[in-house]
């Protein structure tokens, strides 16, 4: 091991306007003598347009096993090395950290060199509180996991911020609204560049804005954070809905997103009245969880 270890940089760049290239992040990746890159060409084409001639190594979800003891050879011989991902801040909803954690554990400095964040863009952009979020990254594609991470996100009270692709958006905003009710949120693409888009409501009425839609471009949902539970007379009559759906041949989950496509009450707390009482829960709940023949 060299006297001086080298230094882990995290560089952020632009997520899509080139004028957010900052001096700083401009002169470390033109000083480091390896940048770890998602993607050697995109960054590349980065790099040149800077002016900047870097030697490079792929580093992204997939070969990161691989090159992290890669790179934490390269650290210690004394080579500087600069982290970057295709947009961004880099250790972000990627395996950066991976590489962070190890230099960490060895005791190798780590740098940072802030720059643009679409997380963070798309949350001020929003309208919605911004004192307590929580960034949630890319949602489980399919299955239980999937179902398990709504039902977590349905009881979580900060605003939520999530990344998504342009032909999931439709699916998962779907999954949201049955999932969460029909919360305020936003739908954020193409940040910075020419095209930004903000799509501002509820997840229905920005449902029904994408619905038919070519999206391009990176994606980032933003949903408001659950408000205090509701009122047993609000439950109450959602579950009353749902429950007439049930009666008219609709299944509990079906008619319990109906419901709360409807009143604005979670669907997940519609469906758990229903599971728990059966069709008279609008009543049970009106009286305060007492079935009608119970004595007191």
């Amino acid at each position: 091991m060299a006297d001086r270890s080298g230094t882990l940089y995290l560089v952020g760049t632009p997520i899509g306007n080139l004028e957010d290239m900052g001096d700083r992040a401009r002169r470390v990746l033109g000083s480091v003598g390896l940048v770890a890159a998602e993607d050697t060409r995109r960054t590349g084409k980065l790099l040149a347009r800077f002016g900047i001639d870097a030697r490079m190594i792929s580093f992204f979800e997939g070969n990161e096993r691989s090159r992290v003891p890669e790179l934490m050879e390269v650290l210690r011989r004394g080579t500087d090395v600069a982290l970057v991902s295709d947009a961004g801040m880099p250790g972000l909803s990627d395996p950066g950290y991976r590489l962070v954690n190890a230099c960490v554990e060895e005791g190798i400095g780590v740098d940072v060199v802030p720059g643009p964040s679409a997380a963070v863009a798309a949350l001020v952009v929003s309208g919605l509180p911004t004192d307590r979020f929580v960034f949630e990254g890319f949602l489980p594609r399919t299955g239980k996991d999937r179902a398990l991470r709504l039902e977590e996100l349905a009881r979580e009270r900060r605003t939520i911020v999530l990344f998504e692709s342009p032909r999931r958006v439709g699916r998962t905003l779907t999954d949201l609204l049955e999932a969460l009710g029909d919360r305020r949120a936003a739908v954020a693409r193409e940040l910075t560049k020419l095209h930004q888009e903000v799509i501002r409501g509820t997840l229905s009425s920005v449902l029904g804005e994408v619905e038919g839609r070519e999206l391009k471009g990176e994606i980032v949902i933003v949903v408001e954070g659950r408000a205090d539970p509701p009122r047993s007379g609000d439950l109450a009559e959602a579950v009353r809905l749902a429950a007439s759906f049930v009666e008219f041949g609709a299944r509990k989950r079906e008619a319990s997103r109906r419901a709360a496509q409807a009143t604005g009450v979670a669907a997940g707390a519609i469906y758990d009245a229903l599971s728990r009482y059966g069709a008279d829960a609008g009543s049970i709940i009106s009286s305060g969880g007492r079935r009608a023949d119970s004595s007191e």
